[in-house]
């Protein structure tokens, strides 16, 4: 039952954050919010709603190592496995400004998380912990990416109007709105309030329960293998939690809108650390085992080859050898990690 229910909960977490997303934007829709700033808001919270839910149960339940190894797991699986077999099925364009800002955004939160979890080292502290200072510190920092956001969204709106041309002719068949998609590209889908709010609740529901099993399962099977809780959280937790990333970027990339394809893998990674890290440290104090720091630095390694595959090859994309890199380098994290134990 434990193994069923683990796999089970995997599921819950996938489909309560869809159903979750899908009420959430159509509610926005019906409240005159702007489609675009939904997409960057609450369709980039939902991908990461999974990592939320597992993290602060597993806090609730003093076990923050799990909450830190699905985090750091779920960007590493993120950028070197997500990004590495999408690129290799469909090399990816990425814009200007997802190299210049975003993915610097994502490395400083790469570097920070480093910082603040190795007390022993830095302040000569005797143990290391994420606390819920540093914890508000991080929540700060995603304030300022929120607040980076809506300015995006805000140029985009704006340009939109500018551009939109004032004379429609009739009796054409006419593409659905971009108005209506949310920045996956998909379109979104105006409910009648009794489904909203079952969508809500019912992925709500969904991920609280299926948080608590993931969570539970993981240490099970951790116990039964000998193994620390981090190392099982820090490779299926991590790679289970991304899932959603990885259907998005699929789709995305199949539908041709590549920068959507990257920009969710970064947006995710920039909310696991500063809001579902932050939020795990406000809750309980994270206790840091300072073995992290080779995760830390596979996550910054992985970080700077994205940053770098930019300007190699064809210039801000992402190659199908580029990708491949990308896929060995998890393979070679994964000997490590699993050598460590």
């Amino acid at each position: 039952m434990v193994y069923l229910c683990f796999i089970l909960g995997f599921f819950l977490l996938i489909y309560g954050a869809d159903y979750l997303v899908s009420g959430s934007s159509s509610l926005a829709k019906r409240m005159g919010i702007p489609p675009l700033i939904v997409g960057l808001t609450i369709v980039a919270f939902g991908t990461s709603t999974p990592e939320l839910v597992v993290n602060i149960i597993s806090a609730l339940q003093g076990k923050t190592d799990v909450g830190l190894g699905n985090v750091v797991g779920s960007n590493i699986f993120n950028i070197l496995v997500i990004l590495g077999i999408v690129s290799m099925i469909y090399p990816l364009r990425v814009s200007v400004s997802t190299v210049w800002k975003e993915i610097p955004y994502s490395f400083l939160a790469a570097i920070l998380i480093m910082i603040l979890s190795n007390d022993v080292i830095i302040d000569n502290m005797p143990a290391s912990v994420v606390s819920r200072i540093d914890g508000i510190v991080l929540l700060l920092f995603f304030c300022g990416f929120l607040y980076y956001i809506f300015q995006l969204a805000k140029k985009e709106e704006e340009s939109k109007k500018e551009t939109k041309p004032d004379d429609v002719k009739t009796g054409d068949k006419q593409e659905p709105s971009p108005d209506n998609k949310t920045a996956s590209g998909e379109e979104v889908k105006i409910l009648p309030y009794w489904k909203i709010i079952l969508f809500i609740i019912g992925g709500l529901a969904g991920l609280v329960i299926g948080g608590k099993w993931v969570v539970e399962g993981a240490v099970h099977i951790a116990k039964l293998l000998k193994v620390s809780d981090f190392l099982i959280s820090v490779t299926i937790v991590g790679a289970g939690t991304s899932l959603p990333e990885l259907v998005t970027s699929l789709i995305a990339a199949k539908k041709k809108e590549d920068d959507i394809s990257v920009g969710n893998i970064v947006g995710s990674n920039i909310f696991n650390i500063f809001l579902v890290m932050g939020s795990t440290a406000v809750v309980c104090p994270v206790k840091v085992d300072p073995g992290i720091n080779l995760d830390y630095l596979f996550l910054i390694i992985a970080t700077i080859f994205l940053f770098k595959f930019m300007f190699t090859g064809k210039k801000n994309t992402l190659d199908r050898w580029e990708g491949a890199i990308l896929f060995v380098t998890y393979l070679v994290y994964l000997y490590f990690i699993i050598k460590r134990g």
